[in-house]
C-alpha cells in the first residue's frame, strides 16, 4: 500500500483538530461567554480569540457559572426554563435541570448552583421609559431562587425572595445568601443553609430597580447598583447604609477589583465602565465600552477585563492597569454573561 502523501496526513490533522474538544478545565485560561441568541462561546485568554462552542441544548442561555474544579458549566436558559450542565473537557451535556420561568442569575458554590427565577414574570425585563407599568400583579410575585444539586441534577431547596429577584451574592464566611429584589427595591438576606429570611432592606428611599450586587473582598460591606436611579449604593457588613454614588445611566454588573482597591460598574445605557476608587468612590475612569454591556470579568492574572456588550455583539477587552481598550472581540450572538477559569474576579463570579 502506497504510503499517505503530506497533503493527506496534514488533512487528517486539521479534521482530527476539529474533532477535539473545545475546552480543558486544566488547560489554558479561557473565558465562558453565553450567547442568548445561540450558545456558549469560548475565548482563549492568551490570544483573546474564541476558540470553540459550547452548545447548550436549550434557547436563550444567560446566567451561568463554573463548579470550583472548572469541569462542569451551567447556564441558564430563558425560554426552556431549565439549566444545563456542561462538561468543560468535552462538550458533552450531562444533564439538564427544570427551573421555572425566566431563569436568569447563577451563582455556584462547590457543585451546587443558585439560579433565580420568577414565578410571575414574562421575561420581558425592563419597560422603556415613558412605557406603561406592565404586568401590576405580576410584579408582586415573590421571586425564587432555586438550589440544585449539580450532581443529582435536583432542586434541593426553594429560597422565596421578593419580587423580581435578580441578584445573588454570598457573604464571605458563606453563611449568607444576599438577593436585589427589582420591583420590590428591597435586598434580602437569608440563612444559606436553610433560604430562611433573617432581614428585609429597604433601598427605595434612595432609587429604584437594586440589580447588581458585590461583597467587598475583604468581607466588609457590599455594593449595589441601581438600575433606574443611576446609582450604587454602598453597604458596611451588616447592610447598614452608608453612602450613594452618582453612576452614568443605568447601571447593572459591578465588581471590585482582586485587591479590593478599585471598584467597577457597568453603566449600560452610557456606554461605559466606570472606574470608582473603592475607599473614597471619587471616579478615576470612564471607560467606553459598547451597548448594553451589563457582565464583566477580570482575566485570572488580573491584567485585563473582559465586557460582554450584547446588542453590539462583542467583548471588549480593556487593559487594567491603563484602562484603556485593547481588543473588541465580536462577531457573537448578543453575549449576556461572562466567566473566566482559573475564576476571577467579575459581576458574576
Amino acid at each position: 500500500m502506497p504510503s499517505r502523501t503530506p497533503h493527506v496526513l496534514t488533512a487528517i490533522l486539521l479534521l482530527l483538530a476539529a474533532a477535539a474538544p473545545p475546552a480543558r478545565a486544566d488547560g489554558p485560561a479561557l473565558a465562558y461567554v453565553t450567547n442568548q441568541q445561540g450558545a456558549v462561546s469560548v475565548i482563549d485568554l492568551d490570544t483573546l480569540a474564541v476558540r470553540s462552542t459550547l452548545e447548550v441544548g436549550a434557547r436563550g442561555p444567560r446566567g451561568l457559572g463554573l463548579t470550583d474544579d472548572g469541569r462542569w458549566l451551567v447556564t441558564a436558559n430563558l425560554q426552556d426554563q431549565n439549566i444545563s450542565v456542561i462538561d468543560t473537557a468535552t462538550g458533552e451535556i450531562l444533564r439538564q435541570v427544570a427551573i421555572g420561568k425566566n431563569p436568569e442569575f447563577v451563582r455556584v458554590l462547590g457543585k451546587t448552583a443558585y439560579v433565580t427565577f420568577e414565578p410571575g414574570s414574562a421575561g420581558a425585563g425592563p419597560q422603556k421609559a415613558g412605557s406603561a407599568a406592565p404586568k401590576d400583579e405580576d410584579d408582586k410575585v415573590p421571586g425564587h431562587v432555586a438550589v440544585v444539586d449539580l450532581q443529582d441534577g435536583k432542586v434541593v431547596l426553594d429560597i422565596v425572595g421578593k419580587p423580581e429577584t435578580e441578584g445573588v451574592e454570598f457573604s464571605r464566611d458563606g453563611r449568607l445568601l444576599v438577593l436585589t429584589n427589582e420591583s420590590d427595591n428591597s435586598l434580602s438576606v437569608h440563612e444559606r443553609s436553610s433560604g430562611r429570611l433573617l432581614r428585609s432592606v429597604a433601598v427605595g428611599a434612595h432609587g429604584e430597580r437594586p440589580r447588581g450586587i458585590k461583597a467587598r473582598p475583604d468581607g466588609s460591606g457590599y455594593v449595589v447598583t441601581l438600575e433606574l436611579s443611576d446609582k450604587l449604593l454602598v453597604f458596611d457588613e451588616h447592610f447598614e447604609f452608608l453612602r450613594e454614588v452618582a453612576t452614568g445611566k443605568a447601571p447593572y454588573g459591578v465588581a471590585f477589583d482582586p485587591a479590593g482597591q478599585r471598584v467597577f460598574v457597568a453603566a449600560a445605557k452610557a456606554r461605559m465602565l466606570q472606574v470608582f476608587d473603592a475607599v473614597t468612590f471619587q471616579k478615576i475612569r470612564d471607560i467606553p465600552t459598547g451597548e448594553r454591556c451589563w457582565h464583566f470579568s477580570f482575566t485570572p492574572d488580573a491584567r485585563r477585563i473582559l465586557v460582554a456588550c450584547g446588542k453590539s455583539n462583542e467583548v471588549v477587552v480593556i487593559d487594567a492597569a491603563s484602562l484603556e481598550v485593547v481588543k473588541r472581540i465580536g462577531d457573537l450572538k448578543t453575549p449576556w454573561g461572562i466567566v473566566t477559569w482559573p475564576r476571577a474576579a467579575g459581576s458574576i463570579d
